[in-house]
Order: C-alpha cells, then structure tokens, then sequence
C-alpha cells in the first residue's frame, strides 16, 4: 500500500511543468501576467477587426457584382436603386446622388450641376472609405507597439535574472532558468501578436483600395448620366460584346457583297486627273480654296 501511494505522490510534482508559461507568469508576478493580459487583449481585438473589415469588404464585392449584372438596365437611376439593397454602399451613392439633384434646384445662388453633384458623390465617397477604415489604426498600432510590449516583459525578466544571480552569488542554471525563460516567452508572446496585425492590416488596406476603386468608377457612371440626362450609360461587357459582333457581321455582309472596283473606275477626286496628275483650273473653273 505504501509503494503504489509513493510512486502516485513522486508522480504528481513530475507532472507538473517548472518552465511553462503559468509558470513563468508566476514567477513574473504582477508585471508579467500586465504584460501578457495586454497582449492578449490586443490579439483578440485585432483579430476580430480583421474578420468583421473582411465581412465588410466582401460583402460590397458582392452588391458590385449584382450592380453589373442589371443596375444600368433599368429606365431611371430610381428605379436601378431599388434593385440594389437598402444598405449597400452603391445604394447609398444613388441616393445621395438623387438628393443632390433635388437640391440643387432649390439653390439661389447659381452652382454648375455637375461642380454640385459631383462635390456630393465626393462626401458619399469619403464617408464609406471611412467607415471602411474604421479599427485599422488599431492594426497599425498593434503592429509597431506589440513587440515593444513583450519586450517590455523581457527587460523585467532578465532584470529578475540579474537579481537572482546576485543573490545567489553565482550564476547556476537553476538560478536564471526561470526568468530567463519568462523573458524569452514575452518577446515570442509580442511578436505573435504583431505579426498577424500587420499582414492583416496591409492585406486590408489593400482591398480597401479596390473596392474604393470600383466604388469611384460607379459614382463617375452615375455622374455622366446625370449630367446627360441619361443619355450616358456604361456598356457592360456583354453588351459590348454583342455589339461588336453585330457591327463585325454587319460589315462583314457589306464587303462580301461589294463588287471589287477595278482600275481605272476609282471615283475621281477634285482637282485630279485620270492619271493622278493635278488638274489645271480653266478660265471657267472653279477657284479652289486656300
């Protein structure tokens, strides 16, 4: 009974890990669990910035597909938006673009309607690229101030190191193992948490830019047919496709169908001869024109 009850109380201490993080932490005391609750507050945030901005991003590829696939066939720009969804950032450049035409009538003081329309599709503009970019900041923050954090822990951890090496008069292993080690898990603590940060915040504000793009290329079609009166309108892909398809056949028919003209039958040009040579004006011609 004795033997099996030693070996199950030898078994629980070797168990336990002397150099693992909860351990390092508590050797670290009240600095090393700030350092390590800080880092990861700032890695849940961040990545919940990344994931709802990615959302957000994809969800307007998708209103810029369902825009090129049967907004520019409607009759009005009205009627267009109400295909479009109530919330989306395409829908809401039409709607102020109608505001802004509504308001302009009521100006006294005289305003180009396009210097007008085209100053509010600016602001609908800016006011969806901000709400794009909102929390990335905290990325760029987290990023460049992350690895100072850990690196904060580290200085305490070989400062503790110091100390112990001091005390004990020498320096064992047993002496600086542990805050060695809780330096070395603050500096690797730091970086995982900025690394993430920063390729999410440059793979984010790359899309930003495309879909700012796309978003400034429908604002200038919806500008143009404004101004026109709808005479204006951009011409899908596929509608330019058949187009040009048509316009191909169409020529295509008229030059099959066409005699070849032969020498001497081309049709004369003012002031040529037959030969090609330049006609000399008789007294009863025609003066040219200089």
């Amino acid at each position: 009974m004795t033997a099996p009850a030693a070996a199950a109380g030898g078994a629980a201490p070797a168990a336990e890990n002397p150099y693992g993080l909860l351990a390092a932490l508590e050797q670290g005391g009240t600095i090393a669990w700030a350092v390590f609750l800080i880092l990861v507050a700032m890695s849940v945030v961040s990545f919940y910035i990344m994931f709802t901005k990615l959302f957000e991003q994809q969800k307007i590829m998708n209103q810029a597909k369902a825009v090129r696939q049967g907004f520019w066939n409607s009759s009005n720009l009205r009627e267009g938006a109400n295909k479009l969804q109530a919330n989306s950032a395409y829908r809401q450049i039409v709607d102020d673009s109608l505001v802004a035409q509504e308001q302009h009538t009521k100006l006294t003081d005289p305003v180009e309607a396009h210097d007008w329309m085209h100053g509010s599709l600016n602001r609908s503009q800016g006011a969806i690229q901000s709400k794009l970019g909102d929390g990335l900041a905290f990325l760029a923050t987290v990023g460049s101030t992350a690895p100072f954090i850990g690196l904060f822990g580290t200085v305490i951890g070989i400062y503790r190191a110091l100390i112990k090496i001091g005390a004990a008069g020498q320096a064992s292993i047993d002496a600086v193992a542990g805050p060695v080690g809780e330096a070395l898990i603050m500096t690797a603590l730091g970086l995982a948490v900025a690394v993430p940060a920063v390729l999410g915040y440059n793979w984010l504000i790359r899309r930003n830019k495309s879909v700012m793009q796309d978003l400034a290329g429908f604002s200038n079609d919806v500008l143009g047919y404004m101004v026109s009166n709808g005479s204006l309108k951009p011409v899908m892909a596929k509608a330019a496709g058949t187009t040009a398809a048509t316009a191909n056949k169409s020529t295509g028919s008229v030059k099959s169908g066409a005699a070849p003209t032969q020498p001497g039958q081309e049709p004369l040009r003012a002031g040529m001869t037959q030969t090609g040579a330049q006609a000399t004006p008789g007294l009863g011609g025609t003066t040219p024109r200089v």
